[in-house]
């Protein structure tokens, strides 16, 4: 039995309106806590509690006057994409698919981005809070800038003082290969964040099976977070966390040597992620969901270990110790006069709003069934047909609850949620009916956010 058998063949002693019931009320919640987070982060402000960010609980501000014509090309992607993409996912060779998700998911990012003029592309790279304004200081000397990272973290633009190093060397690898510029650092963010689209896809097919991964995909492409891909470095991390992970479902599904030299593979780049983002550490749930899910040989668990073990070694031996960078990072974090003094009780709850402005409304009528399989898989334990994209998207969301209440993320998580925010994305998978009527919802959601926002990011 397949997803799509269970979603053709609904039990018949229930009617389809009670069925459905908890996914509107999911839904309800889903826009009144939106609308709530936003009245109370309004309120905080007007008090005076809340003034590191003019738009709490988004890291933004409302833009003076609404974007009206401007937003006509991304309209019309939206427009087509809600017309096409379900006749496609379903048509296309699977082949095909995941290179033309990843197109369709790349145009409808640069078309929300570039109602704000062809300049917005590339303009947050450009302020001096962000990591290509730190070059001129790893330039000279990389080793040098890599042992000394933690000593002279104060010295540091805001954003590498809050990461580890590795997304400033890949941004001066960049640099070195000849593509150097703000410019090229935008195209290259984007291409890579919304690869993140075929990644996630491949994955669920190697668990769930194709149809699920074919219905999914429609969603990942049109999803309301692409406002905030262009230009974020959180876009490549996701790009990083999904690649890693779809080489693990796929070294587990596969037989002979190709097997492990995948593993490794995936091993090296889910290393990286603790070195892209301290925050990204929970974000293991999910390829570790996926290993519980697959069920790889012991060969592929070995090899996946080594690939893990690459980044740290790499790392510790050139001279960056990476709790020292933890301790340096809090430290700086805990004396600055910005998100440190923001508060916990607000953006503890604010912050789930925000993941669900980028997961948008298809998720919220979804995630009812997807727990919903969780709890009863869990009692039975049995996997249902359902199951394993119910895994993914409770990997996710165990993963944002865990950093969420740990009081780190305080704010800006409309960035820091996309690695974890694609994954949850799945979900809309379990859709029974009208594809189309909720993907149309999720982009009037992207439409608009952007729109209204006017982000840094």
């Amino acid at each position: 039995m397949t997803l799509t058998d269970v979603r053709e063949r609904p039990p018949a002693a229930v009617s389809p309106r009670r069925r459905g019931w908890p996914g509107w009320v999911a839904v309800a919640v889903w826009a009144a806590g939106i609308a709530a987070a936003f009245a109370v982060g309004w309120y905080l402000r007007r008090a005076g509690l809340a003034t590191e960010d003019r738009l709490p609980p988004l890291h933004a501000r409302a833009r003076g006057w609404p974007l009206t014509w401007q937003m006509l090309p991304a309209a019309v992607v939206a427009a087509a994409a809600v017309a096409a993409l379900p006749v496609l996912a379903a048509r296309l060779p699977w082949r095909a698919l995941p290179p033309v998700a990843w197109a369709g998911a790349a145009l409808w990012t640069v078309a929300l981005a570039a109602s704000g003029g062809w300049g917005a592309l590339k303009a947050p790279l450009d302020a001096p809070t962000e990591y290509p304004a730190g070059l001129a200081q790893l330039r000279p000397d990389p080793l040098l800038w890599l042992q000394t990272f933690t000593e002279r973290l104060g010295g540091y633009t805001t954003h590498v003082r809050g990461h580890p190093p590795l997304p400033m060397l890949v941004l001066w690898a960049l640099e070195k290969a000849g593509f150097g510029g703000t410019g090229w650092a935008a195209a290259f963010i984007i291409a890579a964040g919304t690869s993140a689209v075929a990644a996630i896809a491949v994955t669920v097919r190697c668990v769930a099976g194709e149809r699920a991964a074919r219905a999914a995909l429609p969603f990942l492409v049109l999803a309301p977070m692409a406002v905030w891909f262009a230009t974020s470095m959180d876009a490549f991390f996701l790009a990083v966390g999904a690649w890693g992970t779809a080489l693990a479902a796929l070294a587990a599904r596969r037989a002979g040597t190709r097997a492990p030299a995948c593993a490794v593979a995936a091993g090296v780049l889910l290393g990286c992620l603790p070195y892209l983002s301290y925050g990204l550490l929970p974000l293991f749930a999910v390829p570790l969901a996926v290993l519980l899910l697959a069920r790889p040989r012991v060969r592929v668990l070995v090899a996946l270990a080594a690939g893990l073990a690459v980044a740290p070694a790499a790392f510790t031996l050139l001279g960056f110790w990476w709790p020292d960078g933890v301790r340096a990072t809090l430290d700086t974090y805990l004396v600055s006069r910005g998100s440190a003094q923001r508060s916990y009780a607000y953006f503890v709850v604010a912050n789930l709003a925000v993941l669900g402005l980028l997961t948008g409304p298809a998720v919220a009528h979804a995630l009812p069934r997807a727990l919903g399989t969780l709890w009863r898989d869990g009692r039975s334990r049995t996997l249902s047909p359902a199951g394993p994209v119910a895994a993914l998207a409770g990997a996710a969301l165990l993963g944002v609850l865990a950093l969420d209440a740990s009081g780190v993320t305080k704010g800006e998580v409309e960035r820091i949620w996309l690695p974890f925010a694609a994954w949850a994305m799945v979900a809309a998978a379990l859709h029974r009916s009208r594809p189309r009527a909720w993907l149309a919802a999720q982009a009037a959601t992207a439409l608009a956010v952007q729109a209204l926002v006017l982000s840094p990011w």
